[in-house]
């Protein structure tokens, strides 16, 4: 398999020559400065493309190999094919992608919110830190700070109670945090940074989306843009809901193998792939990893291996890539083993991911981007190219 690594950019913390020297091969990257809705050109690819691949002399070359993400705008989420402008621009940008030859593309169908987590910087016990979703802090975001109306009809007594508590013993600056961590879209975000009345109005404005609505237009969308995917030599693969449970009373459709199912049953075009992403659906304990990667082999071109550890009450944190709730030798077994049937020109392409913020990158000087700093996904990325080697040769 293809060793990936996200970079976001000529801005990113950690430069191409860090990536290099992680080992990794192949960049995971997006045009983060371009509008949510707005086409990519041709010359915007190119120019990122060039700087990626054109290395210095004599150093190991790199390939950007996968777009993650070319974000699908909220109208195409609530109003699905009518979204005609939308979709248009967002086949445009596909177009600009396997014009400079790159042929994977990664995006997602959350609605509102991307992904989602209470904390970027908790404590772990070794000392380093690692991303979070509390839901007690969740919930007393939703109860106390976006004062959504219906939230309560979500929560037990109990679970209200524990809100509260947690609520109370916020500061000022541990709410505008949470608040941060929420509403102001986390690095590599298709969503868009929101106020607390604005994250109050975009929910009002799914007040009538239901998850069969959000399925169908999901289905209208990839039936519009799929063929001309296909034609192109380009799979699209969804990534999961993070997590893979409905947030804010808004609908989830990508959240476990049943989901993937109904969409490839309703457009079974070979560009509908799938990114298994191992942290996001290991968050659900019904979700089984190993079997998911066995039956959607075929349409798997992007995994993002990572782990989550679960917690009794619906929290989980970012574990070490080895040592979450997935079994994740076993996913590495099955998807070594479908790689290994295809084509050097097909193989897949992964990627370590949310790594944790250790060694130097603790620094209180050192700029970093929440679970995409460079030490915690060297780490992930060592321990996964050691657990396939042992497995090639064991």
């Amino acid at each position: 398999m293809l060793q990936g690594w996200r970079w976001y950019g000529p801005d990113d913390p950690v430069s191409l020559g860090d990536i290099r020297q992680a080992g990794a091969t192949d960049i995971v990257s997006a045009l983060h400065q371009v509008p949510i809705g707005e086409a990519w050109t041709r010359k915007a690819v190119e120019e990122r493309k060039a700087i990626i691949e054109n290395g210095p002399p004599g150093r190991n070359p790199l390939t950007w190999s996968v777009v993650e993400s070319i974000p699908i705008p909220d109208d195409v989420k609530r109003l699905g094919a009518r979204a005609t402008g939308s979709i248009e621009a967002w086949i445009a940008s596909l177009e600009a992608v396997a014009a400079a030859g790159i042929k994977v593309i990664c995006y997602n169908f959350m609605p509102v919110v991307d992904w989602c987590r209470t904390d970027l910087e908790w404590d772990l016990p070794n000392g380093a830190r690692a991303l979070r979703f509390d839901q007690d802090r969740f919930a007393a975001f939703e109860l106390h700070i976006l004062e959504r109306p219906e939230a309560r009809l979500d929560y037990s007594p109990d679970a209200q109670a524990r809100a509260r508590q947690a609520y109370e013993r916020m500061s000022r600056d541990d709410i505008d945090d949470l608040v941060m961590a929420i509403a102001s879209a986390l690095p590599g975000s298709t969503t868009e940074p929101m106020t607390i009345p604005q994250f109050r109005d975009r929910l009002d404005h799914y007040r009538e989306i239901t998850p069969g609505l959000l399925r169908r237009h999901l289905v209208e969308f990839l039936q519009r843009v799929a063929p001309v995917a296909e034609q192109l030599g380009v799979t699209l693969t969804l990534h999961p809901d993070d997590p893979p449970r409905p947030l804010f009373g808004l609908p989830r459709v990508a959240s476990t193998a049943d989901d993937y199912q109904a969409l490839f049953d309703a457009v079974p075009s070979r560009a509908n792939g799938i990114c298994l992403c191992t942290g996001s659906l290991g968050v659900r304990a019904d979700n089984d990893l190993p079997a998911m990667a066995e039956r959607f082999g075929p349409r798997i071109a992007f995994a993002h291996l990572r782990a989550t550890k679960r917690e009794s009450d619906g929290s989980f944190f970012e574990a070490d890539h080895l040592d979450g709730d997935v079994d994740m030798i076993a996913v590495l077994k099955v998807l070594l083993a479908e790689n290994a049937r295809r084509s050097p020109a097909d193989r897949i392409v992964f990627r370590p991911d949310h790594g944790h913020r250790m060694l130097d990158d603790l620094a209180a000087t050192k700029r970093t981007n929440p679970g995409y700093t460079a030490i915690g996904r060297l780490r992930g990325l060592a321990e996964l190219r050691g657990a396939m080697r042992a497995i090639v040769h064991g």
